[in-house]
């Protein structure tokens, strides 16, 4: 069958040696045109992998339902409300409500705006080098630099679209679990530019992965406080670290706060349908009962989507799937550990439970123009993917993230490290 040549394409990794033809996959491998297995190390919507079978059942029965738009009542939607919150949020007594969306970048996007009318606030504040879609206020709130939602051409230059609202960034803790580096969040230097800058905001919204950057409870829980002090509307962005990613459901419930707002995305379906939610405090319901709150979207929970939901709530709570990345980080660890004392090129490790970034020597992120038409990660993620495992980059120079399956195995994290270990000579030559 011929391929079309009339697709506009994107990836976050450059060159074609980088960028497989994915024609099936199954658990942790995707089959390549040329037959290969290899091993998917680059995806973070899957967390049961590929066609697990009780997703694919769950999709197949759902498509069967009529088109129940967001207006209408459909049973399985307020049922799939009831496992996320029993299930995803542990039945938490400060949870009040859900509502579905089509993706993180909607969810954040609605979100934001829901903050900026109950506050009466423009402004919106983000840590340093987050990413929180692509679409409305979330692209606005994406300040890492490749990013921007304009275009970067390869001699140099970027056109980058205004963003929607005044957008602010406090220090975030780039610390180096592996190599080293010092939490720059550790002390108190940061925490008077924060609190201005929260305090003139509707809501500070945190993620917890994107751009190599891992929280720490302890940041999580000195933001959620100023947060509060200032009448500002914490969110947390669980898109990439719910569900698993890091060890146990969510990434917020490592401290001891709780946020206003909880953002959901990328693995909530399982890779079974485009999925999106907002769960909202007792509090934020309490500010919106005798209000009209127009928002109406055709797609939203639809019934595929919130079967697959199910299916992966379901599935990840009876077989302990949510548990997996917390088993599985002492061996990640132990890699990444073997990698850097390897490896000339490499800068900067850091990682939680089955998502690490690697950072190569290079130009620094914020100095990022898009000059190269092959970066030096995307030549790593083309050598590694000699070795039968596809990771990927962050669409920079210097940065990949290691992101396989949650029901990977320990042979298969070892294979992945010696993929890596295999691609980063390229990067020390």
């Amino acid at each position: 069958m011929a391929t079309s040549t009339r697709l506009l394409a994107t990836s976050l990794t450059s060159g074609k040696a980088a960028v497989p033809k994915v024609v099936g996959g199954e658990g942790v491998h995707f089959k390549l045109a040329d037959g290969r297995l290899v091993i998917d190390a680059s995806n973070t919507a899957a967390p049961l992998g590929h066609c697990h079978p009780e997703i694919v059942e769950a999709v197949r029965a759902a498509a069967a339902a009529p088109v129940v738009n967001e207006g209408w009542g459909w049973e399985d939607r307020g049922a799939a409300a009831e496992d996320l919150i029993r299930i995803g949020f542990l039945d938490e007594d400060w949870i009040g409500a859900v509502r579905f969306f089509i993706s993180a970048s909607e969810a954040n996007d609605v979100a934001l705006a829901l903050c900026q009318a109950l506050t009466g606030r423009p402004d919106l504040t983000t840590r340093e080098r987050a990413y929180h879609g692509g679409a409305g206020l979330a692209r606005s709130m994406t300040v890492q630099p490749q990013w921007h939602g304009g275009l970067t051409a390869i001699a140099g230059g970027v056109a980058a679209p205004p963003p929607m609202a005044p957008v602010h960034t406090i220090a975030a803790p780039t610390s180096g679990r592996i190599t080293g580096q010092p939490d720059p969040t550790a002390g108190d230097d940061w925490i008077a530019d924060a609190s201005e800058k929260i305090g003139r905001s509707a809501a500070v919204i945190l993620d917890y992965s994107q751009g190599g950057t891992y929280h720490s409870p302890q940041y999580q829980d000195r933001v959620a406080a100023i947060a509060r002090d200032k009448g500002t509307i914490w969110i947390a962005d669980e898109t990439v670290t719910g569900f698993g990613r890091v060890g146990g459901w969510q990434q917020f419930h490592k401290g001891q706060s709780r946020p206003d707002i909880v953002t959901m995305g990328k693995p909530l379906a399982a890779g079974g349908a485009a999925a999106g939610a907002v769960l909202f405090s007792k509090e934020i319901v309490e500010r919106l009962t005798g209000k009209t709150w127009q928002t109406y979207s055709t797609f939203r929970g639809h019934p595929v989507q919130v079967a697959a939901i199910r299916a992966h709530l379901r599935v990840s709570e009876r077989d302990g799937i949510y548990r997996r990345a917390t088993e599985l980080e002492p061996i990640m660890e132990e890699q990444m550990r073997r990698i850097a004392a390897r490896h000339t090129c490499v800068r900067r490790i850091d990682g939680r439970g089955l998502h690490w970034t690697v950072e190569l020597n290079g130009p620094d992120w914020r100095t990022w123009h898009g000059e190269e038409a092959e970066p030096l990660a995307s030549r790593v993620a083309a050598r590694a993917l000699e070795a039968d495992v596809l990771i990927t980059t962050s669409g920079e120079q210097t940065s990949l993230f290691i992101a396989p399956p949650l029901i990977a195995t320990a042979d298969d994290i070892k294979k992945i490290a010696d993929a890596l270990d295999h691609g980063l000579t390229v990067a020390d030559d």
